[in-house]
């Protein structure tokens, strides 16, 4: 062997045998959660109503995810199943305001091995703390608007988590409390009521249009937190080697969105931006779910996921554009159980391949109860409306057939 031929079969060894994280640097993973948000209502996904420069900014930039699900539609069960990777009844985190079984793992004790500082700031709806060991950044408990705005989302505290070491990787959840209730964010005079667009599904009155525009308020609010958190990152110089991954959580409190198994429930808002690997302005039509984050995030950092720990799996080639579809079906579950105001119990099984949303309700016989119908001042406008097509959604919204089919086409 010619000695040029040696130096080059030295340099080839060096390079093979170099952890990820030397041989190239490994991104920054900053994940942001709206709060109650259904997928609809960005301007990105096709409202035209609603002012959401910075996420469409983000979706021009990236790739949009026009077929990702929820595994709940409430928000406990859904963040402990984001950040497990495991479905709410295989982690523990079933109903509303549990908490996940004794040895369940979540994102940080996945990442932390590879090196990784994770972090968490804004609202936080998990338990036990021990099964969720993030680097507490302050803000709230799911308080509902209650914490001082500013307070509830300490972007502050964010940058400093992201500038502390330069030469570590980091992982930050940013989780909003918008456009969760009681909508006191944000400024609805934006919103002339009469100018707004009523969604078809839902009834058509004066307190609807009256939610839609402090609700829209509240998502412009949340729109402008992701702006601030773009700029934090363009100020540091982490802007080209941070994976974003934008979610609208689970559906908004508007009836048939939060605590249901329809599609405005559990479809979600996606949007990912990784500059010089995501394709800007494209999109995305494969099947995935919240439970694929964690295995992704961990493809990302140089992990292999290990499929037995999991009930998702990593969609990283959808994001590099190698795979055009991921799973062939996805699943959300739901029970009243937990929630305020609630049924004892009402449970809800659904299943779609993006296509159909095939739901079954386990308890037909039983109302289905929950806030919207205790004292929800829009469903209350909706009783006293006289046409057939209010007091079906009136009458459809607490009883339900055992089996319901939908085409989302």
């Amino acid at each position: 062997m010619s000695r040029r031929c040696q130096i080059v079969f030295a340099i080839i060894v060096i390079l093979v045998n170099v952890p990820l994280g030397q041989a190239e640097k490994r991104p920054n993973l900053l994940l942001f959660l709206a709060d109650d948000m259904t997928y609809a209502d960005v301007g990105c996904f096709g409202n035209s109503d609603v002012l959401t420069p910075n996420i469409n900014r983000l979706a021009k930039q990236g790739l949009r995810l026009t077929r990702c699900y929820s595994s709940a539609p409430t928000c406990s069960p859904l963040r402990q199943s984001l950040f497990t990777g495991l479905y709410p009844v295989k982690n523990g985190a079933h109903p509303n305001h549990s908490r996940v079984h004794e040895g369940v793992q979540s994102l940080p004790q996945y990442l932390s091995p590879l090196g990784y500082r994770v972090g968490l700031a804004g609202k936080r709806h998990e338990a036990p703390a021990s099964a969720f060991p993030f680097e507490q950044l302050g803000g709230s408990h799911g308080d509902g608007g209650r914490t001082p705005a500013g307070a509830d989302l300490p972007l502050n505290r964010a940058k400093e988590f992201m500038a502390r070491d330069g030469d570590q990787p980091w992982c930050l959840v940013v989780a909003s409390n918008q456009p969760h209730t009681p909508w006191n964010r944000g400024d609805a005079s934006v919103y002339p009521p009469d100018k707004l667009t009523v969604p078809p599904y839902l009834v058509d009155t004066k307190e609807l249009r009256e939610g839609l525009s402090k609700y829209y308020a509240e998502i412009s609010y949340m729109d402008q937190q992701m702006g601030e958190v773009m700029k934090i990152l363009r100020e540091l110089g982490q802007s080209e080697n941070t994976v974003i991954l934008w979610l609208s959580e689970q559906g908004s409190q508007l009836p048939f969105g939060k605590w249901t198994c329809y599609d405005m429930g559990i479809h979600a808002a996606a949007v990912v931006r990784w500059p010089g690997r995501t394709q800007p302005g494209t999109d995305s039509a494969a099947l995935v779910s919240y439970v694929d984050i964690v295995p992704t995030f961990l493809e990302l950092a140089g992990g292999k996921p290990d499929s037995s720990l999991f009930d998702g799996r990593s969609f990283l080639p959808v994001l590099l554009g190698e795979k055009q579809t991921h799973h062939e079906f996805v699943y959300a579950i739901n029970t009243t159980r937990g929630i305020y105001h609630g049924s004892e119990a009402y449970g809800i099984r659904a299943v779609t391949d993006g296509r159909w949303l095939y739901i079954r309700n386990l308890h037909p016989k039983a109302q289905f109860q929950n806030m919207v119908t205790y004292r929800d001042p829009i469903y209350a406008s909706w009783k006293k409306v006289d046409s057939d097509f209010a007091r079906s959604r009136v009458e459809h919204y607490v009883r339900r057939p055992a089996v319901e089919l939908f085409d989302l086409k």
